[in-house]
């Protein structure tokens, strides 16, 4: 028996499909491209959420009215394939220990519209504002160069590699305010999404992509880190007590997104060393991902493996032969363009996908094989089971059952192994695997 089954798993264990225009996407981000865009972002002198918003130089207003003007350039070039918009809300003082005064809190959106489904939307975001030592400090230097002009750049050089290509779901690059005071443009544009009724497939969150110095010594420039929380923290009691016996401690929706990050770039960009953080954020701390998670969306947070708290939240200084503060010359735009990189080709990719089942049923206790069910799609020419061992971070075997909706996995033990179900398209897109959420008897 031993030997039937793993002669099945290397039966049905199955290599990712490629794709020759996710190989031209990683070939098209520019280095160079970042390094200006990064450069002009520490020009204005502080982009905190609460400095200057008259100036044309200086400060947040004129750092979000360039982005936007990026945006819309970008969107001439693609025969105005880009919606470019402010989203705002007005954020006071009262109850903000870190809010000095009242003020509206500006993000830029750029969306390109998908060809079938509109309003689906795959969203990256990086994050305008910078913050010298004092949160509080709203007039001193904070150039922000890594925190986090680099995601910044990262989203806009992603529009324009990105905005070449027509895809079937809408992409979002988004530019969010108000972080380092609270989180403020990622809860805004959350409740927006949440009322505007967007499917959203996932937020990826890019906060300081450019640092490959560690404070711990190492340097590092392949691995990074993908953040993700194991359930959302709106489920039901229900589902709680469900897991106590069926499973998925560690399968909620921002954990899958973060498995199909790390496929894609063991797919594509196998020199990168993706590391899967079992956590929503570094400890104790939070991203703009998180609203969106408030709210029952999938997000995760990529960023870089090994930061340097030197160059994070510090005034430009010098003490002890240490110099302080997130200044430009500490970027390393090798490594940021590989994290673009990452972004563009798992946007590309799920943009280009069907969506994923809804319902998948399982069943099999107390049987030698495992019964799936699940609801058909639109746009899906077939399905795919995925599983893994229940100690194992990744899917790390499948099959593809063609264009039906249920199947039996026979001689596999569901007690030995956790299941999920892909949709795949007529080229090879895969969506994000589906948890089973039903039980069959």
């Amino acid at each position: 028996m031993k030997a039937l089954f793993l002669c099945l798993i290397a039966v049905t264990t199955i290599s990712a499909q490629t794709h020759q225009k996710i190989y031209d996407i990683i070939d098209t981000v520019s280095e160079e491209r970042l390094r200006e865009d990064v450069k002009t972002l520490t020009e204005f002198g502080t982009r905190n959420t609460f400095s200057d918003t008259i100036s044309t130089t200086r400060g947040i207003g004129a750092a979000r009215r360039w982005i936007k003007n990026e945006f819309e350039t970008i969107s001439k070039d693609c025969e105005n394939c880009l919606n470019v918009f402010y989203q705002k809300d007005f954020v006071t003082k009262e109850g903000n220990r870190r809010v000095p005064h009242d003020a509206w809190v500006v993000n830029v959106i750029a969306i390109q519209k998908g060809t079938t489904y509109p309003n689906r939307y795959i969203i990256m975001s990086g994050d305008i504002d910078s913050r010298a030592s004092d949160t509080m400090d709203f007039t001193t230097d904070a150039p922000g160069a890594n925190d986090n002009a680099s995601g910044m750049a990262g989203a806009i050089e992603a529009a324009r590699v990105l905005s070449q290509y027509k895809f079937e779901s809408s992409i979002l690059y988004v530019g969010l305010s108000g972080e380092e005071q609270g989180l403020f443009g990622g809860a805004g544009l959350a409740k927006y999404a949440q009322d505007k009724g967007w499917d959203i497939i996932g937020i990826l969150n890019n906060d300081m992509i450019g640092n490959i110095e560690g404070i711990d010594g190492v340097i590092d420039n392949r691995t990074f880190r993908i953040f993700s929380e194991p359930v959302p923290p709106n489920e039901t009691q229900q589902q709680r007590t469900a897991r106590r016996f069926y499973g998925g401690e560690v399968d909620g929706i921002s954990r899958q997104l973060a498995r199909y990050v790390h496929n894609t770039v063991k797919t594509y960009m196998p020199e990168m060393n993706p590391m899967m953080v079992y956590r929503l954020d570094r400890f104790g701390r939070g991203g703009h991902h998180r609203p969106f998670n408030d709210l029952g969306f999938p997000g995760i947070r990529i960023m870089e493996a090994h930061e340097n708290y030197t160059q994070q939240h510090q005034d430009i200084r010098t003490e002890n032969g240490i110099n302080y503060g997130d200044t430009f010359e500490h970027v390393n735009f090798g490594y940021a363009k590989k994290l673009t990189a990452v972004n563009a080709i798992n946007m590309a990719s799920l943009a280009s996908a069907p969506p994923a089942p809804t319902t998948v049923a399982i069943g099999g206790i107390v049987e030698a094989s495992v019964k799936l069910k699940w609801n058909t799609v639109d746009g899906a020419k077939g399905y795919k089971i995925y599983w893994r061992d229940t100690t194992s971070p990744t899917w790390d075997y499948s099959r593809y059952v063609g264009n039906v909706n249920e199947f039996s996995l026979e001689g596999i033990v569901i007690d030995n192994f956790y299941f999920g179900i892909a949709s795949v398209d007529k080229d090879g897109f895969e969506s994000v695997i589906v948890f089973p959420n039903e039980i069959m008897r």
